[in-house]
C-alpha cells in the first residue's frame, strides 16, 4: 500500500507540474543569421508565434495572453503566426481580441483549425479573416521595411497535406527577403533551394510531453520527426520551428515549455 501511495503522489505531482508548465511561457530573443541578407535588414525583428489552440480548457491560453502582451511591448517589425489558432469555435472571440495587439501581423492556419487531427477534443474552427492581421492561404504579400521589399508567402494546410502546395510559384525574385510561413516544418525539405531565405513553422509543440532520457529527452508525441524546435540551417533555407503556446489532447506540457520568439536577423 505504501508503494501505491507513493506512486499516486508522484502521479499527482507530475500532473500538477504539467498543468503549471502549460502556462509557463518562455519569451526568447534569438539571433537568426541569414546568408545574403541585405545590410539594411540587419537587425530586423520578427516575432514568431504558433499553435494557440484557443477554445479548450488549458493554461495554454495564459501562455498565449502573456506572449501577445510581450510582443505588443516589443513592437517588432513583423509578427508571424504559423497556424493552429483555434481548437474549438468558442476560442474565436479571444483570438479576435488578441489580433489587433500584434504589430504588422501575418498568419496561416493549421490542421487543427480544420479539425484534421486525431484529437477527440478538437472541432473545426477555421476563420476566413483575422483583420487587422492578414491571413494567408496559398498566397503572398509584400511589405516595405527599411527601404527593402520583404515578401511573406503563406501555405494553406489543406493543400500541404494533399501535397498540392507550390509556394515557390508565389515567390517574388525581386524581393530582398522571402519568408515562407507554413504550419508544418518538413516543408523545408520540399521546397527548391534558393527560393526562400527563412521558413517559419510550428505543429510539434516540442513534443509537448517529454520524459528524461539518456542524452536528452524522449518525446512522447511526434517521435519520428526530424525537427523538434529552434533554428535549423537546411540546404533550402533557414528554418525556425516554434514550440508553440497551446496544448492538444491533454492540457499539460512536460519538459516542453510553451514559447514566443523574437528573431533578430543578422547578415551571415
Amino acid at each position: 500500500m505504501r508503494f501505491i501511495g507513493l506512486g499516486g503522489a508522484a502521479a499527482a505531482a507530475g500532473l500538477a507540474w504539467g498543468h503549471f508548465e502549460a502556462g509557463w511561457v518562455q519569451l526568447e530573443t534569438l539571433p537568426c543569421p541569414l546568408p545574403g541578407l541585405p545590410s539594411e535588414l540587419d537587425g530586423l525583428r520578427i516575432a514568431h508565434l504558433s499553435d494557440f489552440h484557443l477554445g479548450v480548457p488549458s493554461r495554454g491560453s495564459v501562455a498565449v495572453e502573456r506572449a501577445v502582451e510581450w510582443v505588443e511591448q516589443r513592437q517588432p517589425d513583423l509578427t508571424l503566426i504559423s497556424g493552429d489558432l483555434l481548437s474549438r469555435p468558442r476560442g474565436e472571440d479571444q483570438l479576435r481580441a488578441l489580433m489587433p495587439r500584434l504589430p504588422n501581423c501575418f498568419a496561416v492556419l493549421g490542421n487543427h483549425d480544420y479539425n484534421a487531427s486525431r484529437d477527440p477534443f478538437s472541432q473545426a474552427a477555421a476563420v476566413d479573416d483575422l483583420g487587422p492581421a492578414t491571413l494567408l492561404a496559398d498566397d503572398a504579400r509584400t511589405v516595405e521595411l527599411r527601404g527593402r521589399r520583404v515578401q511573406i508567402v503563406g501555405v494553406d494546410p489543406r493543400s500541404f497535406r494533399r501535397r498540392l502546395q507550390r509556394p515557390e510559384r508565389l515567390a517574388d525574385p525581386d524581393a530582398d527577403l522571402r519568408i515562407l510561413l507554413c504550419h508544418f516544418p518538413d516543408i523545408v525539405d520540399r521546397i527548391p533551394e534558393g527560393v526562400f531565405d527563412l521558413v517559419l513553422a510550428g505543429h510539434l509543440h516540442a513534443g509537448q510531453i517529454c520524459v528524461p532520457w539518456p542524452g536528452g529527452r524522449l518525446r512522447l508525441a511526434h517521435i519520428r520527426w526530424t525537427y523538434i524546435r529552434g533554428l535549423y540551417s537546411r540546404p533550402a533555407a533557414t528554418l525556425h520551428l516554434s514550440a508553440g503556446l497551446g496544448t492538444t489532447f491533454v492540457p499539460f506540457r512536460f519538459l516542453a515549455r510553451p514559447e514566443a520568439t523574437e528573431l533578430v536577423l543578422e547578415s551571415a
